[in-house]
């Protein structure tokens, strides 16, 4: 009796454990068909004919963006013995190659890229993908956003479909195309990890880039970046690397911001942006606290400058710019990407916080020129320095008269690097570097540029009204 009853439960316990069983493999089978990839063959046939490879050739005397030149020492020893064994010309020792990416945005020739593609070019050859090749002009550039405009003469071609990056959502697949290290048209795909992203360039905080894990490479630089509709909703532009190859952090500009910009190019060959005249920084916790902010938001102004919108506006020094013109400012990088794409003489309201109450100011919107450059796009606390370490700006005429100097800049800030060890500090004027004398921040980052690592120069600062020389050791980056 009792055998036959533990013969039931064991037949029962059997019977539930192949029932699991199956409801275990029903699931995963449910699952792995709910959890498919997406499928990119049918996407890169329909948009490939309008990405296009472009080469550049500079003379020697012409600086090349470090980051798109076409060396065979960045690759794989597989891929050098490849390179060496394959019979391909080589370019004239007195020129040097750039490889470059773009894309067809009409069919009468017009073709987007990076400023940085074709900066300085003495000859630009765009490559389509039925192997025609054309010469390029260019049409108009843009450092700031770091897009150029080229137009070729050629027919039967095929535009790009534009979509919208404001549309674009975190976590949403991509795909690029381009040609990294000369491998042309690779296709690469990946998500939107993050958007609105400011990266630590004082020149380039109007644009809001697009962060993706798409991979990137020198090369891939002014390729498209694609949705799954097929809609260009990108620009590829930059990586963070240590290594000089892609590292899972790649930058896209906003098709949203090119389409702005390539308007303006074709109309008057530059791009006019608004100008607000101040220097800001990012609230933290504690600040947020000690102004009477419920959570750190907003762009707190550093400096006002003088004969600036903002100053006619009201604005003071200690305001926390919480809105402008209807937007609002969470964080401080978000008020160069908006007052950037403001026109000038564009009449804006900005709410700002000033001694724990919010206030309402009116102002007229400027218009950014080289001279204001470096106003506004530094965020204190925040921004990239020069291979020397420092964070410098322009000096107003009465602050130069007031430090009792004729021409020189202002040291805003002193990061780690070769300044920081020669005993510079935040608030000293710069008047002379290798010998020139300094009066302007570009001026003074075009003596850096051309500095030579492991050289030491003196530099001339002026420190509590009394002069002195420092000697420097130029660090290579």
């Amino acid at each position: 009796m009792q055998e036959a009853l533990g013969d039931k439960i064991l037949m029962k316990s059997i019977r539930y454990r192949q029932l699991f069983v199956g409801l275990v493999v029903s699931f995963a089978a449910s699952a792995a068909s709910n959890a498919q990839l997406p499928e990119f063959t049918h996407l890169v046939k329909e948009i490939s004919p309008a990405v296009v490879n472009i080469s550049v050739q500079r003379s020697a005397a012409a600086r090349v963006p470090r980051g798109d030149r076409f060396d065979e020492r960045e690759m794989p020893e597989l891929f050098r013995r490849f390179f060496r064994d394959m019979p391909h010309p080589r370019p004239q020792p007195r020129n040097r190659p750039t490889l470059g990416s773009g894309f067809i945005i009409s069919s009468d020739g017009y073709i987007l890229t990076n400023n940085h593609v074709v900066e300085n070019a003495d000859e630009i050859i765009v490559s389509l993908q039925d192997r025609r090749e054309r010469e390029a002009k260019v049409v108009g550039a843009d450092t700031l956003s770091d897009l150029a405009l080229l137009k070729i003469d050629a027919s039967d071609l095929v535009g790009v479909k534009l979509g919208s990056s404001e549309k674009l959502q975190v976590g949403e697949w991509v795909v690029a195309i381009g040609s990294p290290f000369g491998f042309e048209y690779s296709v690469t795909a990946g998500i939107v990890s993050a958007k609105g992203r400011s990266l630590p360039d004082s020149n380039q905080n109007y644009v809001p880039f697009i962060q993706t894990d798409v991979a990137i490479n020198p090369g891939n630089s002014g390729g498209p970046l694609f949705n799954l509709d097929g809609e260009v909703v990108g620009i590829n532009s930059q990586i963070f690397t240590r290594s000089g190859g892609f590292m899972g952090l790649s930058f896209a500009i906003p098709i949203d911001v090119a389409l702005d910009v390539v308007e303006q190019l074709k109309d008057k060959g530059s791009v006019s942006r608004g100008w607000l005249g101040v220097l800001i920084q990012r609230v933290n916790r504690d600040l947020a606290e000690s102004f009477g902010l419920d959570r750190p938001s907003g762009a707190l102004v550093l400096q006002v400058y003088s004969d600036s919108p903002a100053e006619s506006a009201g604005l003071r020094e200690g305001d926390i710019i919480i809105e402008f013109n209807g937007m609002k400012i969470d964080l401080s990088a978000d008020l160069p990407h908006v007052v950037g794409r403001t026109k000038a003489d564009t009449k804006a309201n900005i709410v700002i916080v000033r001694e724990g109450k919010k206030k309402t100011l009116a102002v007229v919107v400027g218009q950014l020129s080289d001279s204001t450059l470096s106003i506004e796009t530094g965020e204190s606390g925040s921004q990239s320095g020069n291979r020397l370490g420092l964070v410098v700006e322009e000096l107003s005429d009465e602050d130069k008269d007031r430090r009792g100097v004729k021409d020189g800049i202002q040291v805003v800030e002193v990061l780690d690097g070769a300044a920081g060890k020669a005993g510079m500090r935040s608030g000293d004027i710069v008047t002379m570097l290798d010998s020139q004398w300094v009066k302007s921040v570009q001026q003074f980052n075009e003596i850096v540029d051309s500095l030579v690592a492991d050289d030491s120069v003196p530099i001339r600062i002026v420190r509590n009204q009394s002069p002195m020389f420092l000697a420097i050791k130029v660090i290579e980056p």
